[in-house]
């Protein structure tokens, strides 16, 4: 471009329609502000006006902050190891309640003590062996 060359800026005007349309798409969620400038080749401060202008909840006064794609993916593998963990202890804790009943049934049935209770002896152990 030579320098004597002024660039032209063009200058778009947008429908009321199309404007609503671009709210409402980031309201759903179906796509961030970065995506939309991406799709359509129009400014984020273009599209947070419009956003404050014509949104229910997500007025002027209010910061509107987005999370990259990197930290809701972070997020979502984070939920995805909490339900993973519930999971894992649902099953221990599963397992404690067998235990337990079968300790119960044994007490019951055989007549045999399992649990120890703490004013008993403690056994002694096993003893090493001295190899010669």
């Amino acid at each position: 471009m030579l320098k004597s060359e002024k660039r032209i800026k063009r200058q778009r005007r947008f429908s009321e329609d199309f404007k609503l349309k671009i709210v409402q798409e980031y309201e759903s969620g179906q796509s961030s502000v970065c995506e939309m400038e991406r799709i359509y080749d129009i400014g984020n401060a273009t599209i947070y006006s419009w956003i404050y202008k014509y949104s229910n909840y997500n007025k002027k006064s209010i910061q509107v902050v987005e999370m990259k794609n990197s930290q809701s993916e972070k997020i979502k593998l984070l939920e995805a190891r909490v339900k993973e963990l519930e999971r894992a202890v649902g099953q221990k804790q599963m397992n404690i309640d067998y235990l337990e009943k079968m300790i119960d049934l044994a007490k019951e049935q055989f007549d045999i003590d399992i649990k120890k209770n703490s004013n008993t002896q403690h056994s002694g152990g096993s003893k090493t062996i001295e190899k010669l």
